[in-house]
């Protein structure tokens, strides 16, 4: 029995430090409220109107990213070469 218990504590104490912060989603918006951690909240969201309709209905708010480089390229998305004549 207390081997399953030190077990689970070194499960959860994993489980902590390996998460990673909200923030560091890389996406322009997140969604704020208590259904999101509060802090930081969800940064996964690529545009307002996609943050904004995952918050309707529910005590949550959007808002952009403070950590977002918009000079770094948006997963997805390949990056144009300009043309010379």
């Amino acid at each position: 029995m207390r081997r399953a218990i030190w077990v689970l504590m070194a499960i959860g104490a994993f489980a902590a430090t390996d998460a990673a912060p909200a923030v560091a989603g890389g996406m322009p918006f997140c969604i704020k409220g208590c259904d999101f951690g509060g802090g930081a909240g969800d940064c996964s969201f690529s545009s307002y109107q996609q943050c904004l309709a995952t918050a309707s209905g529910r005590d949550a708010t959007c808002a952009a990213n403070p950590a977002f480089n918009a000079n770094a390229e948006m997963p997805g998305r390949s990056r144009m070469s300009k043309r010379k004549y």
